[in-house]
């Protein structure tokens, strides 16, 4: 059943965000990012899984970038990882290692490090699989340990998975359940990705090279957003891969308020020499799926990456159908993109980035007097899966992790069997929350200071600002200026701030460039 319900939430605001496409240089700036907890379900056998060995090359059917080299093929380690280096089916995988990364001694370089430590399933007792997910231009390739028995401790038992990701080129870990074997290599495991040189690595917290257990945890690894590209994405109804775009869409996105200023081209030389632009602002690719033309925007180039996408697909496997996620209705899926991550709702399967995954938030109530209509739980006419504070109790649904372990699904701190993001009474001390119009941020994506202006007539006693993962990384008391806040100390990535006014608080979002 098809619900064409959208347009009736036409006051979403949806902030339109340049799109990234794939950088060849160095790619060292990774940010890592808590993410919901998804398993996926994966039967093709890696082959070659003798203990401590490399698999045979599996081939990824689409090229993907990782630290500045491009491959299309990787390798299985037994051990919990993903080689980029070319590694011969059955050539030894290191089992033993005792150093933090990065590191330039650590025996593992140009690695994904879904769960690195001392694994042997000769035992046979869990499966090491793959899978391909999804369709082109947007596919994953998904490896799966399923039940791996620790080497010496045989009793106990890892599973976890790895994502690639087609296009997007971010990877993802999920760690479904990780013990320790204390008794064998220091009980040391590492979750992470390290490059050639093994001088560069990142890790999430408490994930680096010791004795640690998981339950239950996702974790990304993503490079910032690219704003010298513009994505136009649009549904192809009758798949032959072409589509007329209605330029003036980009015009908007690319100059709000001053559209004419931008003018389209074929080819990059011709947008810096402003010459042959494009007539009129209809027009069809002549390449089928996916072509790049250029804009020139007051001067500035930036690349149009053109897309023609087959909406009977669900790109992010959310349950929300594809041509659906054009909130704003303007034939463009690439610039809806709810939650500010650089990630179009098409292709994000947390649309509103509150840790809870789409498909979960995506539910359809009735009553009396509504046939059919998605769960909005404090009726502001925002549905759950597009809504980062569910229950309106001015506490953002991420920050009402109070168990700490990425998962507001889990925390009920009243015992009423109705978990505290969909629970109005609970919150972090406040008793109202400001509307969204009183108090605003400003720009947004931010590269250095992030403005404030205050609408309302009350002052600002303090602002807080907590990473993606719920931990604060800066507080501004009443001592501090509340106009404008430096946030160039900040790693690139997703921020949340907090401003409070006497007992009323307001929460946004911004993205760090």
């Amino acid at each position: 059943m098809k619900n064409n319900y959208l347009p009736n939430f036409a006051s979403i605001k949806i902030v339109v965000l340049l799109f990234f496409s794939i950088h060849l240089q160095a790619q060292n700036d990774y940010t890592v990012s808590a993410i919901p907890h998804q398993v996926y379900v994966g039967s093709i056998p890696v082959q070659g899984t003798s203990d401590d060995t490399f698999s045979a090359p599996i081939p990824l059917g689409f090229d993907f970038y990782f630290y500045g080299g491009m491959y299309n093929q990787v390798n299985v380690s037994t051990n919990g990882y993903i080689s980029f280096n070319p590694q011969a089916q059955g050539t030894n995988s290191p089992w033993s290692f005792n150093t933090t990364i990065p590191n330039a001694n650590f025996p593992v370089k140009n690695a994904f490090f879904g769960c690195y430590h001392d694994l042997n399933n000769s035992n046979a007792e869990g499966t090491i699989t793959y899978t391909i997910l999804g369709s082109a231009p947007y596919r994953r390739l998904v490896v799966l340990f399923d039940n791996q028995s620790h080497f010496s401790c045989t009793a106990l038992k890892s599973s976890f998975q790895m994502i690639l990701y087609e296009t997007l080129n971010i990877l993802d870990v999920q760690l479904i359940e990780k013990e320790v074997c204390n008794s064998w290599n220091g009980g040391n495991a590492v979750t992470g990705i390290i490059d050639a040189t093994g001088l560069i690595a990142y890790t999430p917290v408490n994930r680096n090279t010791g004795q640690w257990t998981a339950f239950q945890e996702g974790w990304r690894f993503q490079r910032p957003i690219n704003t010298e590209s513009y994505l136009f994405a649009k549904c192809d109804d009758d798949t032959d891969g072409f589509v007329s775009f209605n330029l003036q869409v980009s015009q908007n996105d690319l100059s709000p308020g001053n559209p004419a200023v931008v003018a389209f081209y074929n080819t990059e030389s011709d947008a810096v020499s402003q010459i042959n632009p494009l007539t009129g602002l209809i027009y069809t690719n002549t390449i089928a799926n996916m072509q790049t033309i250029y804009a020139n925007v007051n001067g500035a180039i930036k690349s149009v990456e053109l897309r023609v996408i087959d909406c009977a697909n669900d790109y992010d496997l959310d349950s929300v159908e594809t041509s659906n996620e054009d909130l704003n209705g303007d034939s463009n899926l690439g610039n809806d993109d709810t939650d500010g991550d650089g990630i179009p709702n098409f292709i994000d399967n947390d649309d509103d980035g509150d840790m809870i995954l789409t498909n979960i938030e995506y539910v359809f109530t009735r009553s009396a007097n509504v046939a059919s209509a998605l769960l909005d739980t404090d009726g502001d006419l925002i549905p759950n899966y597009l809504d980062n504070d569910d229950d309106g109790d001015g506490d953002l649904t991420i920050l009402e992790d109070y168990n700490g372990n990425n998962n507001p699904l889990d925390d009920d701190t009243d015992g009423n069997s109705v978990p505290d993001y969909l629970d109005s009474a609970v919150a972090l001390g406040v008793s109202n929350f400001v509307g969204q119009n009183e108090v605003t941020i400003y720009p947004n994506p931010v590269s250095s200071v992030l403005n404030i202006e205050n609408k309302s007539s009350e002052s600002i006693n303090a602002i807080s600002i907590y990473n993606v993962n719920g931990s604060l990384v800066k507080e501004l008391k009443s001592s501090d200026s509340f106009q404008s806040i430096s946030v160039s100390e900040l790693q690139s990535g997703i921020y949340f701030v907090k401003i409070q006014l006497n007992n009323r608080v307001a929460n946004y979002k911004f993205v760090k460039q």
